[in-house]
């Protein structure tokens, strides 16, 4: 800048001094951009700084690749799993695997008995009915008597993952106790089904108590629990019966709507077909009874029951 002397005392000349602030305005813009495309440049080299954007995601990088990988791992066990079945399903002789129950309601449904099953005075005594009130494709299966003790059965249920409940009369498993705590240990429940299996309705109230609640004596001492459910022999019973069956304990009393053998289903519905909640019965039989085994009766049972697009779940669970 040029000084001019007038009167002995500096002076600027106007003109030199907007363009002196001007230039230091833009030398002042030039080093503020050049600052800031300078921290621009870094983070586009390195990581995104804290509060910017892509900041989470980089930081998520290590979390993702950890859920992909545990995402991969449940997978390759569904597979493992689901080819163990077929494996299983097939080394049984069926050509499909039995599908799975969903979980058990939280609170048990409400049953009443089956109409056209009532009992005079019967309201507050044990329902009596043939199907389990729900909405699920499930049904029941359970076997009656205790007649057959076929060891292939219990592997048979067991590696298949079928639940079953058991109805036993004490003349036919006395002589074994231990096939039904075999059976009692893979998680299947043993209910009453009367000591010697008479036609109840003959018998005098007092022979029925005997025969009912003798029965329930007998499953208790000789296999730990004391049953809830109760069918009687044949699907036959009277007021006595079910008066009889509440004073020791009997809760519920499930009949049946199909029963299951070897070579066929037999149907109590009209539309011979199963329904949501139907309960199957079948027997502790083999070859002397049937034409064929237990384990033929079961194969005969999950072609019908899976072919029909149900899976099979516990009773016990539901009444």
């Amino acid at each position: 800048m040029q000084l001019v002397r007038q009167n002995e005392k500096p002076v600027i000349k106007p003109h030199r001094t907007a363009c002196a602030v001007l230039v230091a305005l833009l030398i002042g813009a030039a080093a503020s951009g050049c600052a800031d495309g300078g921290d621009e440049g870094a983070a586009g080299q390195g990581e995104p700084a804290a509060g910017q954007p892509g900041a989470a995601a980089a930081q998520a990088g290590p979390a993702a690749a950890a859920a992909a990988a545990e995402t991969r791992a449940e997978a390759e066990l569904l597979n493992r799993q689901q080819a163990a079945r077929v494996a299983v399903a097939k080394r049984w002789g069926l050509s499909e695997v039995p599908l799975t129950a969903p979980a058990p309601p939280a609170e048990k449904p409400h049953i009443a008995t089956r109409e056209g099953f009532e009992v005079e005075g019967g309201e507050d005594l044990p329902p009596v009915f043939t199907t389990v009130p729900t909405k699920e494709r499930i049904v029941f299966l359970t076997m009656d008597d205790g007649a057959e003790k076929d060891p292939e059965l219990l592997r048979m249920m067991s590696e298949l993952n079928i639940p079953y409940s058991a109805f036993l009369s004490d003349y036919e498993v006395s002589d074994d106790y231990g096939y039904f705590k075999e059976m009692q240990a893979h998680g299947v429940t043993l209910n009453n089904h009367t000591l010697t299996h008479p036609y109840l309705p003959g018998l005098s109230e007092e022979d029925q108590r005997r025969e009912i609640c003798g029965s329930q004596d007998r499953i208790e001492k000789r296999l730990g629990k004391r049953p809830t459910l109760f069918r009687p022999p044949y699907g036959n019973y009277n007021g006595d019966t079910l008066r009889v069956a509440k004073s020791c304990g009997i809760e519920a009393v499930p009949l049946w709507a199909a029963e299951a053998f070897p070579d066929r289903m037999e149907w109590r519905e009209w539309d011979r077909d199963l329904h949501p909640g139907d309960i199957i019965l079948t027997h502790f039989r083999g070859p002397d009874d049937w034409d064929g085994s237990m384990a033929d009766m079961i194969r005969n049972v999950m072609r019908t029951v899976t072919g029909k697009g149900y899976a099979v779940a516990r009773l016990e669970d539901y009444v």
